[in-house]
């Protein structure tokens, strides 16, 4: 995604690809020898709370709805790991 790809959700609801940042991680859980060794999650944050296309109103209610995946500082972020290999 280039910095012109923006996500429009709404008129007051819009994601810029700067404000989301992705991190790949190791994943928990049984894995074999690999476990250790490769990144086979990805982590997804969005700084809802710093979010210049969000109004305050939708700003508020995504970090609301996003429960416990959001932090106290208004950052959620999504971890997927069901897979073991970085190819899916």
């Amino acid at each position: 995604m280039n910095a012109d790809d923006k996500i429009i959700i709404a008129d007051d609801a819009v994601i810029h690809p700067d404000d989301l940042h992705e991190d790949f991680i190791r994943s928990s859980g049984p894995g074999g020898q690999n476990v250790n060794k490769v990144a086979t999650a990805v982590q997804l944050r969005f700084d809802a709370a710093n979010a210049p296309g969000l109004s305050e109103r939708v700003r508020e209610r995504t970090i609301k709805l996003a429960g416990q995946r959001a932090t106290k500082d208004g950052v959620i972020i999504i971890e997927a790991g069901r897979f073991r290999t970085q190819e899916q």
